[in-house]
């Protein structure tokens, strides 16, 4: 089968669409003909070489973790699926088994291929609704996940102040609206071409990178390493909350706030359907900045690393892998 992956270690300049063998739905597993993806931080960064001392890559490593599809093969033991099923979610790459739920892990073979295969038990993958168009099922996934988690554990009060810095993101652009309509004044980080965007989103203020406020309840770091946030912690009140998805916090920060790392591969806070189901009713909007083929999918990739992106980067032509 077609697929786009990292023969090596290095920038994703270097990816190709290549053959590799179509992977086989095992004990528990579902096999899915991918219709579309989207591109997520660890599409670049895993094969980029930063983590290969402690997350090490088999090579051509499938790049993809948010899809959607339709199952074409289930393995034994596996009942809440069948052939002809629609589906969505979120998958990471086996190499990160150390990383997903202890009990029910959602690891896959990558989702920028022609053929996907993933667990079937866990809550991070779930059935399509009808009412949920294909190329927003894969943008929505990793987007969703992370909102959900924020959401739910900001415990964001009417009237309080919050500050998102990374706001043009795939993740950004579903949580303004998330805020605004539980009654938060929110402030997002952005540059002048896109202000307007996230001002229909639920932004009250934008401002420029780095041009903090003051005595703001809680801020969300979307964007920045979690060893670069004494400036974001500098624009929170005594006893503000500090919420970042980058990396797990570093350094010394103030110790009058409440700084917290936010990932959630359990689905503590909800996982696929939850997220299917706030989609469907218009409560969690899913931004798509820009759209490529499949042959034109490695060049997402480079476009997700080097240039500036709002929403989120989807593939969602699948003609050429699947030779249409």
């Amino acid at each position: 089968m077609k697929a786009v992956a990292a023969i090596a270690y290095g920038a994703p300049e270097n990816y190709v669409v290549t053959d590799v063998p179509t992977p086989e739905a095992g004990p528990g597993q579902i096999q899915v003909r991918i219709a579309a993806a989207s591109i997520n931080p660890a599409d670049v960064r895993l094969p980029s070489g930063d983590f290969r001392d402690v997350i090490p890559l088999v090579f051509p490593h499938v790049v993809g973790n948010d899809f959607a599809g339709t199952v074409t093969a289930v393995g034994a033991g596996v009942t809440a699926y069948r052939v002809g099923d629609e589906v969505f979610g979120q998958s990471v790459p086996r190499a990160l088994r150390v990383m997903a739920s202890a009990t029910r892990p959602s690891l896959g073979t990558g989702a920028l291929a022609e053929y996907g295969v993933f667990e079937a038990d866990t809550p991070l993958i779930a059935h399509r609704p009808a009412a949920l168009p294909v190329d927003q099922a894969a943008a929505v996934p990793t987007v969703g996940l992370t909102v959900l988690a924020l959401m739910g554990t900001a415990a964001v009060q009417p009237g309080e102040t919050a500050l998102v810095v990374g706001a043009t993101g795939g993740v950004g652009t579903a949580l303004l609206p998330v805020l605004a309509r539980a009654g938060a004044r929110v402030i997002a980080t952005t540059t002048p071409a896109d202000a307007e965007l996230l001002e229909k989103l639920g932004a009250g203020t934008t401002i420029g990178y780095g041009d903090y406020p003051s005595d703001v309840d809680i801020a969300f770091n979307l964007t920045l390493p979690g060893d670069q946030l004494d400036g974001i912690a500098r624009a929170l009140r005594p006893g503000g909350r500090l919420l970042t998805i980058t990396a797990p916090v570093a350094g010394e920060l103030r110790d009058d706030i409440d700084a917290r790392f936010v990932l959630d591969l359990d689905a503590t806070h909800g996982g696929m359907r939850e997220v299917a189901e706030l989609l469907v009713a218009g409560e969690l909007p899913v931004t798509i900045g820009r759209r490529y083929t499949f042959e034109d999918a490695p060049q997402a990739c480079v476009d997700f690393a080097r240039r500036h992106t709002t929403g989120k980067l989807i593939v969602s032509n699948f003609q050429t892998a699947h030779g249409v």
